[in-house]
């Protein structure tokens, strides 16, 4: 049974996926300056909220936040699409006018009405 076991790889310590075509988070360098005079380097997402102080880790004194009074600039926003604005991607105006026009005289006529019935009495 010895001479059936796997050999060269540790099963489960490693993975066998590779990182080929894997997209990162953007990512920026926040630099924070201890009073004893260390830069601490701190990478974060682009999405993360940066905290004013971080603890150095060579002294474990609070280093402040470079340039931490400069405002961050606003991300755009982007508006939620409402359903009108979804409908206006897929109809003009002109055709919009032309099916509430279609319904209406269904309504008017009683066919639409009627049509309805038969589908609950079915």
């Amino acid at each position: 049974m010895a001479e059936r076991a796997l050999r060269g790889m540790t099963i489960g310590a490693k993975s066998m996926e590779s990182e080929d075509n894997v997209e990162y988070a953007a990512r920026f360098i926040a630099h924070f300056d201890c009073p004893n005079g260390h830069e601490i380097p701190v990478t974060f997402a682009v999405e993360a909220e940066v905290p004013m102080v971080w603890e150095c880790p060579t002294c474990a004194e609070e280093a402040v936040l470079r340039d931490h009074d400069k405002p961050e600039p606003e991300k755009p926003v982007k508006q939620p699409r409402t359903h009108w604005d979804m409908l206006l991607e897929r109809r003009s105006i002109e055709d919009l006018e032309v099916l509430l026009e279609e319904r209406l005289a269904l309504l008017r006529s009683g066919q639409l009405h009627a049509d309805r019935m038969r589908q609950r009495s079915a």
